[in-house]
């Protein structure tokens, strides 16, 4: 083969890696745009769904089903987790996607307390169900294709892209309410506006799943076919510490991202008392900020190792977190909330950037679906999931401020895990595996 030829196929591997981060991630955005339209649409929906009260306990009450669908977590990521080791990872994205669709467009439609009463809630309970299930599987199914399907030397890059579209989904759901706000009265808002995110979501599930119908699968039919694909008892039988590190830095980590973005919403409203549509704009204009920090900080990753990048986030997590909450909590300006929004969520970027790669790096490849997915999804479950409700908890219980020190204590317990998680490049997994083209 001459150098030329060679010099094109390699450009054309390129290409198809390339598009195929682009198609997996394309499904990230979605399922993320779905979830996050329920968390910014929140503050206009509470009272259609839930009996009267004063506007903190109907955020408790819209929180806690936020919580549930958390709660469904860990059986997505079971579920998926063996679906993608076993039958690959193409198919268990594919179903994921159509799952998150399904729920959207459920709440989208669904009648309100005023109409039929208690089933209200308990319809919006389930709709929110299977959208935590679809994303339980959604997460370590997608992390586990973008670190095989990633270049080596660059995979900390590309990886950072789930994070880019998982922010971006965030962003497009805040942006979208931010068009609805400004198109619409407060009363429309209330009455059927907060609808419309919803089905906008319904229709770009309709794009990704065409976009993922052309990806190439990346695990192996040799892979698949063994008997320890897809696992549990594997899992825990030889990958115990690995699993339990995951665990770790996964319950400070995703308890501090979703302090510093869905929850921080309505901090800015009900603690720095800004009005509901200045709180967004500062939301949007700190989420496309996040967005754009996660490549350079998983090129970082790339460069000085995932555990250097891992300690940073969970040290600096520990000494930061207390100071910027009362710090924001006690702002005025606007401008001077987004700076130390962004400043807090640059620490974060340590952690999301690589965050489903450092997962995918400690397991082989026939239970590596399943032991980012399952891992992630409980620590997410148990202390992601929950970050609002137990934020607005110590608020109306008069003890807000204890919710800093949660977080804080968290993160310390991430750094431990961080310290004593294996380094992936002496263990290897990922080294050399290819893909089946």
């Amino acid at each position: 083969m001459t150098s030329d030829a060679v010099l094109a196929d390699g450009r054309a591997d390129r290409r198809q890696r390339i598009w195929a981060i682009f198609g997996s991630s394309s499904g990230n955005l979605v399922e993320w745009f779905d979830f996050y339209a329920y968390a910014f649409t929140a503050l206009y929906f509470a009272p259609a769904f839930f009996p009267k009260g004063n506007q903190t306990t109907q955020l408790l009450q819209t929180a806690a089903v936020f919580a549930i669908g958390f709660l469904m977590r860990p059986i997505g990521g079971y579920v998926f987790g063996f679906v993608a080791d076993k039958y690959g990872r193409k198919n268990s994205m594919m179903i994921s996607v159509l799952m998150m669709c399904a729920g959207s467009l459920a709440i989208a439609i669904l009648p309100t307390y005023a109409s039929i009463g208690a089933a209200a809630p308990v319809l919006l309970l389930i709709a929110r169900m299977v959208q935590g299930l679809s994303v339980g599987g959604e997460y370590g199914t997608s992390a586990t294709y973008m670190s095989e399907v990633a270049l080596p030397g660059k995979r900390g890059f590309y990886a950072s892209f789930q994070y880019v579209t998982l922010i971006g989904g965030q962003l497009l759901a805040s942006l979208v309410v931010l068009i609805v706000q400004l198109a619409l009265s407060d009363t429309e808002l209330r009455a059927w506006g907060w609808r419309i995110p919803f089905f906008i979501g319904a229709i770009f599930a309709l794009v990704a799943l065409f976009l993922r119908a052309s990806l190439t699968e990346t695990s192996s039919a040799e892979t698949r076919s063994r008997k320890e694909a897809g696992s549990l008892r594997e899992i825990f039988k030889h990958h115990t510490r690995a699993f339990l590190t995951v665990l770790g830095f996964t319950a400070g980590g995703s308890l501090i991202f979703y302090t510093f973005t869905t929850y921080m919403q309505k901090y800015l409203i009900n603690t720095a008392h800004m009005n509901d549509r200045t709180a967004n704009i500062v939301m949007t204009a700190v989420l496309f900020t996040y967005m754009i920090l996660q490549p350079p900080f998983g090129a970082f990753s790339d460069r000085f190792g995932r555990k250097t990048s891992m300690l940073l986030f969970s040290g600096l997590a520990t000494v930061c977190t207390v100071p910027l909450m009362y710090a924001i909590g006690d702002v005025r300006s606007p401008y001077a909330a987004y700076g130390l929004i962004v400043l807090a969520l640059a620490i974060v970027s340590f952690y999301t950037s690589i965050s489903g790669l450092v997962k995918a790096e400690m397991f082989p490849p026939e239970v590596r679906a399943m032991s980012v997915g399952l891992a992630y999804a409980l620590a997410n479950a148990i202390f992601g999931g929950s970050a609002e409700y137990v934020a607005l908890w110590f608020k109306d219980s008069g003890a807000e401020t204890d919710f800093y020190w949660y977080v804080t204590f968290m993160c310390a317990v991430a750094f431990v895990a961080s310290v004593v998680m294996p380094n992936p490049k002496i263990k290897g997994y990922l080294q050399g595996q290819g893909t089946e083209t």
